[in-house]
């Protein structure tokens, strides 16, 4: 039987408006507790995006729109005052993002410093961590519930990936 190190995680998955990170900012994000429980957040945002993200992202936010200091109080509140892991699909620029949001170099970070991600958990078990959908699959799961490049539907299947992974019965 597989244990994950710690079930103190928060899942989660963020849209930005570009993959600089100079100068792209978070767009949206979702948030998954093992529970279920969940917080989806749009950012007000009036910088430029890329191409990508005008396809491919912009459709997807209906809005409303909250400014970055109500996204950070609502995300603590949310997260709470365990530090859990933050967990993602590969998790290089949903932490950049997220570290960007609450202040370098760790800021007022609700989240433990080191973040996880279930792409190299894809990995270890021999399985193409690119293709995050058919590993799903394979565990049963059915994807279609999902929409890709939308950050709680992306937060939800990670979280579901995982507590299938491991067999965990979410609370």
């Amino acid at each position: 039987m597989r244990r994950p190190f710690s079930n103190n995680v928060i899942f989660y998955d963020t849209e930005f408006s570009n993959l600089d990170p100079h100068t792209g900012e978070i767009l949206s994000i979702g948030m998954v507790k093992i529970s279920g429980e969940e917080l989806y957040l749009e950012l007000e945002h009036a910088g430029p995006v890329g191409d990508w993200v005008k396809e491919h992202i912009i459709p997807k936010l209906k809005g409303p729109y909250v400014r970055r200091e109500e996204a950070r109080r609502r995300i603590k509140e949310f997260v709470g005052d365990g530090k859990p892991y933050a967990l993602s699909y590969v998790n290089a620029y949903d932490t950049l993002y997220f570290y960007k949001l609450f202040g370098f170099p760790r800021g007022d970070q609700p989240c433990y410093w080191l973040p996880v991600d279930i792409s190299s958990i894809i990995f270890g078990v021999g399985k193409d961590p690119a293709k995050l959908f058919e590993y799903a699959a394979e565990l049963g799961i059915d994807t279609k519930q999902y929409t890709q490049h939308h950050a709680l539907h992306d937060a939800r299947l990670v979280r579901d990936v995982y507590t299938k992974f491991f067999a965990i019965e979410p609370a």
